[in-house]
């Protein structure tokens, strides 16, 4: 697979591997943890080197799953976890934190748990409004300095907040959701992470399965799935932004691919420095997905997406408003 860099010097797979779904969100996993560690090497073998994770991703055991299935191949691959967030006793999350002495004790988890002497991206997973970002930038400088953390990346920040980090301590990446379902980071994001030089990984680079096209008004959601409770994946928003996947299977039929490699070919295509990290914990879904770096849109074929995608108002919020309350404005 073809390499991309992300900020200045972190090379990865033009497709990465998001892990999260492996451990939970999306309802009962239809493998256990050994097919998961199988697909993570079976990822590694079709020329993935990028793989997501977090702390909060369970909690914790998803950094052990990526820990493990990468340990024999370690030294060839890219691996980003994140921190920002409280738990109690028991490992339940409490709200966010970023105060310096929790991203250290977060970094030693992460570093155990991941096995693994330093994290190569680590990024803040949610803005801590009651923590400057200054003083957040800082801590990670501290441990990049000590050879703890190669890389400093942020999730669903703002520009301004972007900004403010980087002059501290520059950005690598930033992780925040984009793709045609969600393109909301084009007016301002973009254009900050060009001029300052800092790559993006978009997540959710298919809407949360939407449009892959496997995802209609009959389609039901367990109450584990966080699809269940978002807007977006109402029964009536899904009918109303039907047509977004009709388009998307429209363009697929006509260049003999699927919907799914459409939509991450469209995201490749927006920059050289964007690398979404489609989730899967199927085998067949993963070939598919890493497929996509080979399709190529020409100018005709993205006008005709632009121009059609321009026309359809996609309806639903993308977040319960609990969690839209914790993504930087």
């Amino acid at each position: 697979m073809d390499k991309r860099t992300l900020g200045q010097h972190l090379e990865v797979s033009a497709i990465g591997l998001g892990c999260m779904g492996m451990s939970q969100s999306y309802g009962p996993n239809p493998g256990g943890r050994d097919e998961m560690i199988s697909l993570i090497r079976a990822a590694v073998e079709r020329g993935v080197t990028f793989f997501d994770t977090a702390e909060v991703y369970g909690p914790y055991v998803n950094e052990e799953l990526v820990g493990e299935a990468l340990a024999p191949v370690r030294d060839q691959v890219v691996i980003a976890t994140k921190f920002g967030f409280a738990f109690d006793d028991e490992g339940k999350q409490t709200g966010l934190c970023s105060r310096p002495e929790h991203i250290r004790k977060a970094t030693e988890g992460s570093l155990r748990r991941l096995g693994v002497d330093a994290i190569d991206l680590y990024y803040q997973h949610r803005v801590d409004p009651e923590v400057p970002i200054e003083e957040v930038a800082g801590a990670v400088k501290e441990l990049i300095d000590e050879g703890k953390v190669r890389h400093f990346g942020l999730s669903e920040a703002a520009a301004r907040t972007i900004r403010r980090a980087h002059a501290v301590q520059p950005v690598t990446a930033l992780q925040s959701e984009y793709s045609l379902w969600w393109r909301g980071p084009e007016t301002e994001i973009l254009p900050t992470l060009e001029e300052l030089g800092i790559g993006f990984v978009p997540f959710s680079p298919l809407g949360k399965g939407f449009l892959t096209g496997k995802v209609d008004t009959d389609t039901t959601f367990d109450s584990s799935d966080i699809r269940a409770g978002i807007p977006r994946f109402s029964a009536e928003a899904r009918r109303a932004n039907q047509a977004l996947a009709d388009l998307l299977g429209t363009i697929a039929q006509s260049r003999h691919t699927t919907p799914a490699q459409i939509a991450l070919a469209w995201l490749l295509a927006q920059q050289p420095w964007i690398v979404p990290i489609p989730g899967t914990r199927r085998l067949p879904r993963l070939a598919e997905n890493l497929a996509a770096a080979e399709v190529e849109l020409t100018e005709d074929d993205l006008a005709r997406i632009h121009s059609a995608v321009d026309r359809i108002d996609i309806q639903g919020a993308r977040y319960p408003e609990h969690l839209e309350r914790q993504i930087d404005r």
